[in-house]
């Protein structure tokens, strides 16, 4: 039992160091090549101005 503690111990002590020195490590999950941009939604007058353009009738 106190083999299995020890390489339990031995692993984290790995893990933390390899970890410590692997530089910038994204631990935020999967992402699957989409880069997420957070940036602000575009004003409502513009978006409404936009949909009134699309319905209108063609002249």
């Amino acid at each position: 039992m106190w083999k299995i503690a020890l390489a339990f111990v031995a692993f984290a002590g790995l893990a933390i160091f390899i970890l410590s020195k692997g530089g910038d490590i994204d631990m935020g999950g999967e992402k699957h090549g989409i880069e997420v941009t957070h940036e602000a939604p575009p004003p409502a007058s513009a978006a409404s101005a936009a949909a009134s353009a699309a319905s209108a009738p063609a002249r």
